[in-house]
């Protein structure tokens, strides 16, 4: 089965090519000709990932996939949430953004937060949505080199060690995007 993953972010790319079983062909942006930006205007994660699906399907007519991700901080009222990728900014700089979030949390005991994926499937002329979850808290200071964005400062509930201090097989275990695309490929290996 081929299966447009709505993204160009070789990162994410990676980490859900690993997880996928072999019988599904992931194709990526790049992979269909797409080189536009599909914009996410929505005012929230589900939003997101429905839009980007949706642009696909709508412009190329081929099953697709596509995911949103927010970084949730319970005492900043949810920030960056939706706007994670350019919370500080439109540069989309993860360090800059890891910067901003530190800075905004200099003077919170409280440092909870969560990671939450949305997956929205177009498949069959259907859409379904994947969730998945999880908490841990924001550190003080960057650790690690592997991972992307808010990973050398985000460590998992019942975890010493940040997301990017993790192997990707480890972090694709645990994290959010892991137990929403686990729940994809349980819905198509069911399905299709």
């Amino acid at each position: 089965m081929k299966l447009v993953f709505a993204s160009n972010n070789k990162n994410k790319i990676a980490e859900i090519k690993q997880m996928l079983p072999e019988s599904i062909d992931l194709l990526s942006l790049e992979d269909i000709g797409c080189t536009e930006d599909i914009p996410e205007t929505a005012t929230t994660i589900e939003g997101n990932a429905i839009l980007k699906a949706n642009y696909v399907t709508e412009k190329y007519g081929l099953p697709c996939f596509a995911d949103d991700t927010g970084l949730e901080v319970a005492i900043l009222n949810g920030e960056p949430g939706v706007y994670s990728a350019r919370y500080a900014g439109e540069q989309k700089n993860a360090d800059d953004n890891m910067n901003k979030l530190l800075k905004n949390l200099e003077d919170k005991q409280n440092r909870q937060a969560q990671f939450k994926t949305i997956i929205a499937l177009n498949i069959n002329n259907t859409q379904h949505l994947f969730e998945g979850i999880i908490k841990g808290e924001i550190i003080s200071e960057k650790r690690g080199i592997k991972g992307f964005g808010y990973d050398p400062i985000f460590v998992p509930e019942g975890f010493t060690t940040t997301f990017a201090q993790m192997e990707m097989s480890e972090k694709a275990k645990l994290s959010h995007r892991g137990i929403a695309t686990r729940k994809l490929i349980d819905f198509l290996e069911t399905n299709f």
